[in-house]
């Protein structure tokens, strides 16, 4: 049996450093986290009553569009600690184990509060309950996800004592505290730019967003409330994704980046890293082409590779980029991007 030591190794990192410019494009999602989220945090006699934070924030979108990066990053904006959770964390083989850990890593958070809890891919933990292959234990993990999420808020106190919630500043109003916590907040509110000592926030991410268990969604109010669609990014954030890529390889003069932007339309910002190590390959790959056509082999090769640093160091070219765009396609496409549409038009977006 896996000890919660252990969990807590693979979940908790102290001291996250990802900054928004780090993440490319995405100023809509950046700034719409930065007023559910850090601005709470801040400024917490300002977000009281109907402005109360939100419980809990719904990231969705295509994969590879950055999600982790942003959570990680309202985590650093907050100086909280981050718990970065998926299935495969919490699972175990034993009865009852699971459901266990789930309460642990609650219990942990606020431990370790100010912090940050990040459910990557909570659609593998919240499915839609009743669907085809769900078993007793999966729902008990989900009954017991649901239960801890009522148990704390965003960026404010509460005690989440109201289902429905009705706009009443006892429930989920006042700044700082979380868990369950003492509604209006105290004098540990998180002045000064960082979060309070009571704090725990919840954020998830989904690529599926229509296959998460209904409750998750119908009853709002007391979970994930705010939903933020993350998308493919734009030409101009398509550039931005080259330029980060790049940042620690060498160049050559014939790349365009404006000319790899607009030929990466329907990329996902993962589908553009791929491009780019792929480009950053081909010197050695021309290197080991040219060891096989002289027929070498084994330490051959080796010593052959060694004797052509120069090459290996060559700059990458616009057509190394143009090799790359031939094999690795778009991931994403034209009916996943309806399928997000017709979500968003159905249970909304902020």
């Amino acid at each position: 049996m896996v000890s919660s030591e252990a969990k807590e190794r693979d979940i908790v990192e102290r001291g996250v450093s990802v900054t928004w410019d780090q993440i490319a494009d995405l100023k809509d999602a950046k700034q719409l986290l930065q007023e559910a989220v850090v601005l709470p945090l801040w400024m917490p006699d300002y977000f009281k009553g109907i402005r109360r934070p939100w419980k809990g924030v719904l990231m969705f979108g295509p994969p590879g569009t950055g999600k982790t990066m942003l959570a990680k990053a309202v985590a650093a904006e907050c100086k909280t600690t981050f718990f970065n959770v998926s299935a495969s964390t919490l699972g175990s083989k034993y009865r009852g184990e699971s459901e266990k850990m789930v309460r642990v890593l609650f219990e942990m958070a606020r431990y370790y509060a100010p912090s940050t809890i990040f459910f990557d891919e909570i659609d593998s933990l919240a499915g839609s309950r009743g669907s085809d292959g769900e078993h007793e234990a999966s729902r008990r993990v989900k009954t017991e996800l649901m239960v801890q999420m009522d148990g704390v808020t965003g960026g404010g106190g509460g005690d989440g004592s109201s289902p429905d919630d009705q706009g009443s500043d006892e429930a989920g109003g006042g700044g700082g505290g979380g868990g369950n916590g003492d509604g209006g907040g105290d004098g540990d509110s998180g002045q000064g730019g960082g979060a309070s000592s009571k704090t725990v926030i919840v954020l998830a991410a989904t690529n599926t967003p229509w296959s998460l268990d209904e409750a998750l969604r119908r009853r709002v109010q007391r979970r994930l409330e705010k939903r933020i669609y993350i998308p493919l990014p734009t030409e101009v954030g398509r550039k931005e994704l080259f330029r980060i890529n790049l940042g620690d390889v060498e160049v050559d003069d014939d790349v365009d980046l404006d000319a790899l932007a607009g030929l990466t339309d329907g990329y996902s910002g993962a589908d553009v890293a791929i491009v780019c190590r792929d480009a950053a390959m081909m010197s050695v790959r021309r290197v080991m082409k040219g060891a096989l056509e002289r027929g070498l082999s084994g330490p051959e090769i080796q010593k052959h590779i060694m004797e052509m640093k120069d090459e290996l160091a060559a700059a990458v070219t616009m057509e190394d980029f143009r090799s790359s765009l031939r094999k690795v396609s778009k991931s994403v496409g034209q009916a996943d991007l309806d399928k997000y549409a017709e979500w968003m038009k159905e249970f909304g977006s902020a």
